[in-house]
């Protein structure tokens, strides 16, 4: 069967199933609008989403986001549950940079009143928050260190002034994923993480200054501290080399795991063990270590870019007014608890280029957000904009409260790279009032606007379909890369 071919039964004017065909254990889910399932319809995904339900113990459905293209494995913006007694762990429903993530940081500072130093302040982020590839950070972890923040995240940087109780509260699972055991991490990783803490990365990792531009669910926007005209600071990154390095070492057990235990996929990509296998609690508990070098290393770089405000501002913490409204991955697999069949019960969720979205009332949420619920972030391009948005219930009824993660690739790096050929990228974002700061030229012409979806049709297909609400747009006005 060809991609181009795969059926779709339309839902609503947002959902559209794929009925079980061959080995599909559960019919597949995606939400798309019409006019982007035109698009969709002509890349791997869809058949993606189809391979993933062949895993066994998966349950419900294999999901689709609407940000969905093609993954290694996973198709990016896909969503699975399993059963943690006779389901399996797959590294392709994660991806290679675990607990990849973004952060939010508000201020008091007017985009008005910033505008002039607009340029300084772009150029001292440039210079103060590494970026790039081979980059390191200002920290150096001992093999001991190493393991404490594998195991503590973002608690291990409140000691040592990198962090406040604040923030630590305002990020997922309290940034610390458990079952952490720094043994599970081979040397390799650890080595590969030990100066990268507190770096940004390359690819589609960014530091953005956006302003907020619209805001669009007032009592929410209040509970995030959010006003029209603020500039508000923006964070991409994950666990950069180590993360790579767990999911790499992870994954060339498993092909034998599948041979001794009759598990057949459609691609060889799916590689997966049992939850409750050794094979499969093993990666795990490196899947967490990594997760939480995740949570410090956002964590470091939200300090570093406080301190460097501050100081390029001249302005102290109570006038910056720089806190964190929230920090959230999409690239993890984390036992929560969610009603299938009727019935609650535990579940592995693996969201691969998806980001939680719980509603107002949840008990993870920290008491501030319980009435409007999660913070959810989906960042389009570093030309047009992203979206903070609040979980909804829908998100729980139909996705394992989860929804996109960003707008989605529409163009490859290499056919992005051949469209700017001969054109100066930093001078087309001046015009768009963008200044721009990057380490290398090639990751920026990559990663231009036009590679990437509309957000805005991305992000009313959420709302439209209940998952999440909108609450503000941001409107970017500098960006550095790596």
């Amino acid at each position: 069967m060809q991609f181009e071919d795969v059926r779709l039964v339309q839902l609503t004017d947002t959902t559209w199933e794929i009925p079980e065909t061959g080995g599909m254990r559960v019919p597949g889910l995606v939400f798309a609008s019409g006019e982007m399932m035109e698009d969709i319809r002509r890349d791997q995904a869809l058949r993606q989403v189809m391979n993933v339900a062949h895993l066994p113990g998966i349950l419900s459905h294999s999901i689709g986001m609407p940000d969905i293209h093609w993954g290694y494995g996973f198709p990016i913006g896909g969503v699975a549950a399993m059963d943690p007694e006779d389901g399996v762990v797959s590294p392709g429903g994660v991806g290679y940079d675990i607990n990849c993530g973004v952060r939010l940081l508000r201020s008091n500072i007017g985009m008005a009143a910033l505008r002039a130093r607009l340029p300084v302040l772009v150029a001292a982020l440039h210079r103060e928050v590494p970026a790039g590839v081979g980059s390191t950070g200002f920290v150096r972890l001992s093999p001991k260190e190493m393991d404490k923040v594998l195991t503590e995240g973002s608690r291990w940087a409140l000691p040592r002034g990198y962090a406040t109780e604040e923030d630590v509260a305002a990020t997922e699972s309290g940034g610390r994923l458990p079952g952490a055991d720094p043994d599970s991490v081979s040397d390799t990783a650890k080595r590969r993480g030990a100066d990268q803490l507190g770096t940004l990365g390359a690819g589609n990792h960014f530091l953005e200054i956006d302003e907020v531009e619209e805001i669009l669910y007032p009592e929410a926007a209040d509970a995030y501290g959010l006003f029209r005209g603020q500039a508000v600071f923006f964070l991409h990154s994950g666990s950069r080399g180590l993360g790579y390095q767990v999911c790499d070492d992870h994954l060339e057990a498993m092909p034998s795991y599948m041979l001794r235990n009759g598990i057949r996929v459609p691609d060889r990509q799916l590689a997966c063990a049992h939850v409750a296998s050794p094979e499969g609690r093993g990666y795990l508990s490196a899947l967490a270590c990594a997760a939480n070098y995740a949570f410090a290393n956002r964590q470091l770089l939200a300090h570093q870019v406080r301190e460097t405000v501050q100081r390029c501002l001249r302005m102290g913490p109570g006038d910056a007014g720089i806190r964190v409204v929230y920090d959230v991955g999409h690239n993890n697999a984390k036992f929560e608890t969610h009603e299938v069949a009727g019935r609650r019960r535990e579940v592995l969720v693996h969201r691969k280029g998806a980001t939680r979205a719980f509603p107002p009332g949840h008990p993870e949420l920290q008491a501030a957000y319980r009435e409007v619920g999660q913070p959810v972030f989906i960042p389009g391009d570093m030309g047009r904009g992203s979206y903070v948005l609040a979980g909804l219930p829908g998100a729980m009824r139909t996705a394992f409260g989860s929804t996109c993660h960003g707008a989605g690739r529409r163009m490859s790096r290499t056919a992005a790279k051949q469209s700017v050929r001969g054109k100066s990228v930093f001078e087309a974002m001046e015009q768009r009032g963008v200044l721009v700061a990057c380490a290398s030229r090639r990751t920026l012409a990559e990663e231009i606007p036009e590679a990437y979806k509309d957000v805005d049709s991305v992000v009313d297909v959420v709302d439209r379909a209940g998952i999440a609400r909108k609450v503000a747009r941001l409107r970017p006005v500098g960006v550095v890369k790596g």
